[in-house]
């Protein structure tokens, strides 16, 4: 759940719903308690460094710099943002992806063919549009770690 929130009102709804169920649990917590466990469960150090991130955060599914693991026409990867780039006022995003080892997309056994950096055209979920002939999207980037805390 956390992977989701990229914005300070995401943030805080998740604080909500942080106190909502320890309520629930016969439990009182306060909002500022809350929300520093919302900034834990997103990797920061305290809300403020959080509330400064997410302050910035655009809605993309990544940014520059950040380490990213997923799939790219179906072979499992890590790497790391090597560029985005906005398209047409946040329809979309173009993403360069490094990957820590070269990826093989070839599914025959006769030959391989490797790619360690490749580019896609990204939703602000981080699922390519385009599509293998069996409906599998190029890319998706299922987690995202940042590194800054």
């Amino acid at each position: 759940m956390p992977q989701s929130i990229t914005t300070r009102e995401a943030a805080k709804a998740r604080a909500r719903e942080l106190r909502l169920e320890a309520s629930t649990a016969g439990q009182s917590i306060s909002h500022s308690k809350a929300l520093e466990m919302v900034a834990a469960e997103l990797g920061y150090r305290d809300w403020n460094t959080a509330s400064a991130r997410l302050s910035n955060t655009p809605e993309a599914p990544c940014q520059l710099g950040d380490h990213v693991f997923g799939r790219y026409l179906k072979q499992p990867f890590h790497g790391r943002v090597h560029a985005i780039r906005e398209l047409a006022g946040g329809m979309g995003y173009e993403v360069t992806l490094h990957f820590d080892t070269p990826v093989d997309v070839v599914e025959f056994d006769s030959f391989s063919a490797h790619r360690q950096r490749v580019s896609a055209m990204v939703g602000s979920d981080g699922v390519s549009w385009a599509k293998t002939s069996d409906g599998v999207p190029h890319l998706i980037i299922e987690t995202v770690a940042n590194g800054i805390v």
